[in-house]
């Protein structure tokens, strides 16, 4: 799929790493994603943050993916946090009861 399109820019805190998605989350993409994520569980940051606000699309995929890097996070005494859900993100999080499993950030944070 060569539309699909991926944009991580990572930015770092002593206490906290942001990792900026653009683009789409999917079966083409998700190992981009995850490689970013692994690599900065490997430094042990107390929080991985993920701003999802420029995601357009995240399939099945890319939900399991973050569910299984909330729970390497978990390992690595960190926490994964979604910021930024949009809408469409939001309703796929309530149905699958995914929202349950992760953790979401406000809006407003």
């Amino acid at each position: 799929m060569k539309d699909a399109e991926l944009s991580l820019d990572v930015t770092r805190t002593e206490t906290e790493a942001v990792v900026t998605a653009t683009g789409e989350i999917d079966g083409s993409t998700v190992a981009r994603l995850t490689g970013v994520v692994d690599s900065i569980l490997a430094s042990a940051p107390p929080r991985v943050v993920l701003d999802l606000g420029g995601v357009s699309f995240c399939d099945s995929q890319g939900l399991g993916a973050m569910v299984a890097l909330s729970q390497k996070a978990r390992i690595a005494q960190s926490v994964l946090v979604l910021t930024q859900v949009r809408p469409q993100m939001s309703r796929a999080l309530d149905v699958t009861g995914l929202r349950a499993v992760l953790l979401v950030a406000s809006s407003s944070s």
